[in-house]
């Protein structure tokens, strides 16, 4: 059985550019596993216009960080994970967490509905 990612685009506060946050079955991955206060990637570095962003999964694959402490992640480290296309499947593993925080699980993902889930995120973001 596959996990399903949702993405959604925060609009920008008065000190942050518009961000992304990720549910994955329904449950939000980034503020579980950097505490209070954090926040996901950048919208604009994440999902680019030009749709060349680093979550789109390759054969090679490619380490993403997905967010950071409110202290930054300088001083106790980024959350990111390693993203991968297997075939049709998109996996999710290797995590590295900030200092003290949760490690999620590995997670697997239909590549079409990947595909299909960053390219609608892409547009909400482009909006």
């Amino acid at each position: 059985m596959f996990n399903r990612l949702e993405i959604s685009v925060l609009p920008p506060g008065s000190r942050w550019a518009a961000q992304l946050s990720f549910r994955i079955d329904g449950e939000e991955v980034v503020a579980a596993s950097i505490g209070e206060g954090g926040g996901g990637p950048f919208a604009e570095e994440a999902l680019p216009a030009d749709g060349q962003g680093p979550l789109w999964a390759t054969v090679e694959g490619r380490r993403v960080v997905l967010g950071e402490p409110e202290c930054t992640g300088g001083c106790c480290g980024y959350l990111s994970v390693f993203v991968q296309r297997r075939g049709g499947i998109v996996e999710w593993s290797d995590w590295q967490v900030p200092l003290d925080e949760v490690l999620p699980p590995i997670f697997h993902f239909d590549a079409d509905q990947y595909d299909a889930e960053l390219t609608r995120a892409l547009t909400m973001s482009a909006s």
